[in-house]
């Protein structure tokens, strides 16, 4: 009881904050070519979600699982794309981030954003740090003149030049260089590796948990439990929990529904959805198809990217029996495949698998600093009187330096700090997720909206069921994790 009462004390309280609020005029969805030439959150999106857990631990999973195991990542793939596209389809249709959906949820207040931000602050402190080292030691693979810890500095201080001014459109611009580039690489290593269609199809349609193999388990950094293996790929596969909130934000940038002319930093509009018109609501469903497109162009580049680097860790480095680890597992990557497909095949993996590490990073100081700093304001008010660009770079700063201290002064190596934040980040947090935008789309949005508004603006109920099926297999995942 008292729950629902602070809830409408909250909502009372924004809408009397927002009143009378003039919006600019919401522009028409495209349509057609012009539809694709907006495509563009999908690329950060990408860019940042294809990284260590492709690169690292799905080149590492195929060589221990083989192709048996490609339901696995195709599978949290999908998921995931689901989740962030619905988490965009409500920012486009109110115009805030996802952090602040979480805060207008039912229950206490701010339940949902404190563990969010208590957790997130624990995994934005261990994971930039072990990128940059594996970024650092793809970069020193290309070019040795250079010490990878040097490299490792110098990304890190590009990353950061990169997403200082919080501007959407230079990181889209830099992320669709980069995601090329691991197109190609990736494009490559598909040809190379030629696996039989049939061993493709039974591994993604097959549903299979071989057991580890003795040889894996003889060196001492294979688990013997299959589903131990598999969870920080369920993890980070197409990015974690992050990655879909972060979203929202490439979404904001793009100016995409009701996201129009509007800032970061700031919540909906609450006033303005309670009068929004049925000419502007049928403008912003159709945003939402444009949200469906730039989610699905995510879906088929994180999908065939995920699984060229399995496939190159299945047909190439299980027949020799390596497992790639520690901060050599570039150098070791680099001569196996060198020796099957030369010089160039060597330099292309590298190159994607360098792109790849590179945009993660890039995406993870772009986007961590705004999911603490909506956190930090929403939990304490005063931290948002702050001007947002005075919050985003404070994050940006701390994040870099706390990374690399644990980093370098513990000596922890860069498989071993992924694999503890893809688990902590990507499957503990994503029922919780799915689970809070399920309520958002059809319990919190309805009340922000007018009449007219919600019943052109309510989604479909199939389009919940993903949401609802996200939540039971992560759930699944972590009940396994802690019980085998």
């Amino acid at each position: 009881m008292s729950s629902t009462v602070q809830n409408e004390d909250r909502q009372t309280s924004a809408e009397t904050q927002v009143k009378d609020v003039d919006l600019p005029p919401l522009p028409d969805a495209p349509r057609g070519w012009a539809l694709l030439m907006m495509i563009g959150p999908a690329f950060v999106w990408m860019g940042e979600a294809i990284g260590s857990g492709e690169v690292i631990l799905s080149t590492r999973f195929g060589a221990v699982l083989g192709t048996a195991v490609l339901w696995v990542p195709a599978l949290a793939i999908f998921l995931k794309y689901w989740v962030g596209m619905a988490g965009a389809r409500y920012t486009v249709s109110t115009g805030e981030g996802m952090m602040d959906m979480f805060s207008r949820l039912p229950g206490p207040r701010n339940w949902a954003v404190w563990i969010v931000l208590l957790a997130q602050t624990f995994a934005a402190t261990i994971s930039t740090g072990g990128l940059a080292v594996a970024a650092g030691t793809f970069a020193h693979a290309l070019v040795p003149a250079l010490p990878a810890f040097a490299w490792s500095w110098m990304l890190a201080a590009l990353a950061m030049a990169v997403v200082w001014s919080g501007r959407f459109d230079a990181l889209k611009r830099v992320m669709s260089l980069l995601v090329l580039v691991m197109i190609i690489g990736v494009g490559y290593v598909a040809l190379k590796t030629s696996p039989e269609l049939g061993a493709v199809l039974q591994g993604l349609l097959g549903f299979q948990i071989p057991d580890i193999p003795d040889w894996a388990v003889q060196t001492g950094k294979i688990d013997a439990n299959p589903w131990r293996e598999m969870a920080p790929i369920m993890g980070w596969a197409a990015g974690g929990f992050a990655s879909q909130v972060w979203y929202t934000y490439w979404v904001l940038g793009a100016g995409y529904g009701m996201t129009h002319g509007r800032p970061y930093g700031k919540p909906g509009e609450v006033a303005a959805l309670k009068q929004m018109s049925s000419e502007t609501a049928s403008k912003v469903r159709g945003w939402c198809r444009v949200v469906y497109a730039d989610a699905t162009v995510a879906l088929v580049i994180g999908m065939a990217t995920t699984l060229g680097f399995m496939l190159a860790g299945a047909t190439i480095l299980r027949p020799l029996q390596v497992v790639p680890e520690g901060p050599r597992v570039a150098f070791e990557l680099a001569a196996v495949f060198g020796s099957h497909w030369g010089k160039t095949g060597e330099i292309l993996f590298i190159l994607a698998g360098w792109a790849a590490l590179f945009s993660t990073l890039l995406g993870q100081l772009a986007g961590w600093p705004r999911l603490l700093s909506d956190g930090y304001r929403i939990c304490v008010p005063r931290f948002g009187r702050l001007a947002w660009e005075k919050q985003f770079r404070l994050f940006l700063i701390a994040l870099v330096g706390v990374n690399f201290l644990i980093t370098y002064a513990l000596g922890l190596q860069p498989v071993r700090l992924i694999q503890t934040a893809a688990f902590t980040e990507g499957v503990l947090l994503v029922p919780l997720q799915a689970l809070a935008i399920f309520l958002a789309l059809y319990f919190v949005l309805p009340r922000l909206l007018s009449a007219d508004a919600r019943q052109i603006l309510k989604p479909h109920k199939l389009f919940g069921v993903p949401l609802l099926v996200c939540a039971i297999v992560y759930l699944f995942f972590i009940v396994i994790r802690f019980t085998l």
